[in-house]
């Protein structure tokens, strides 16, 4: 069995110094990171941070596995989220959960000098790869969610970039402009028709200018999506007219066997709302 109260209470008194002796020692020339901020309330934190991780750490030889995990992953995925560990180069951490765990066992090799007469060899052995154990769970989980949680803000970020790259820009007498600007591939696209519906809905946009002088190229599947996007355009009530259309882009929509016939196009923008204006003149 490796629980152990009177190891648990050991270690939790040198928490303290734990974290100080590893501060003191850590090595602050990393070129970016945590480690490396001059920041005091970063520098704060950051102790705080080792601190409590000693804290949960120190319990692994007091409580179960599940109970010990259940208290421990709070920490790792509180750490895990930190914006100033997200900045910080994954090898950077796991070196510090190294150095740290090496800590642990010079503080064991401390309690059983301390206790020689009582402390037997297999409970050494079974201390240390507790040790190792709660060390390679820790690392695993807080580089698994710090990845996850990588993702999920990177994912949501471009959402927004492909949200803010399709602004439907109003003008006055409920007429728009969606200027399309760099390479549109297929998910972007998705994103193009999905925003342009609802932001055209909730204008009361019954006229859309859709610039295409900015878009070098598409593929088949998005100058499909292109017409479908102004079919589901008319279906709402939206009148379309395209302008800045490249020939490569001309070239693709006719071996599509997608027709112009329905749709007002003019070469440049500024003649299209030249255009729109004057029939509103009329």
């Amino acid at each position: 069995m490796h629980r152990n109260t009177n190891l648990y209470h050991f270690l939790l008194d040198k928490a303290q110094r734990l974290t100080d002796e590893w501060y003191d020692s850590l090595d602050k020339s990393d070129p970016t990171g945590v480690y490396a901020s001059k920041d005091p309330n970063v520098i704060k934190g950051l102790k705080q941070q080792n601190f409590d991780f000693h804290k949960h750490l120190c319990e692994v030889f007091i409580k179960d596995k599940q109970a010990f995990m259940e208290h421990f992953d709070k920490w790792i995925l509180e750490v895990a989220r930190d914006e100033e560990h997200l900045n910080t180069p994954i090898h950077f951490i796991i070196r510090e959960f190294l150095r740290v765990r090496d800590q642990y066992f010079n503080f064991i090799n401390e309690y059983v000098e301390l206790n020689k007469e009582s402390v037997t060899q297999g409970e050494i052995d079974l201390w240390n790869d507790v040790i190792i154990k709660a060390f390679d769970t820790a690392i695993l989980r807080f580089t698994e969610e710090m990845q996850a949680y990588s993702n999920s803000r990177l994912q949501a970020q471009q959402e927004m970039i492909n949200e803010l790259s399709s602004p439907v820009i109003a003008l006055n007498n409920h007429t728009a402009i969606l200027p399309l600007v760099g390479d549109i591939e297929t998910t972007r696209a998705r994103l193009i028709l999905e925003n342009t519906l609802k932001e055209c809905s909730e204008k009361g946009i019954v006229h859309l200018f859709i610039d295409l002088s900015g878009v070098i190229l598409i593929d088949t599947m998005v100058a499909h999506q292109l017409f479908q996007l102004i079919d589901a355009l008319s279906l709402i009530g939206v009148k379309t007219t395209l302008s800045g259309i490249r020939p490569e882009i001309a070239q693709t929509a006719v071996q599509l066997g997608l027709s112009f016939e329905k749709i007002t196009t003019t070469s440049t923008l500024a003649q299209a709302i030249s255009l729109n204006n004057k029939t509103l003149l009329v």
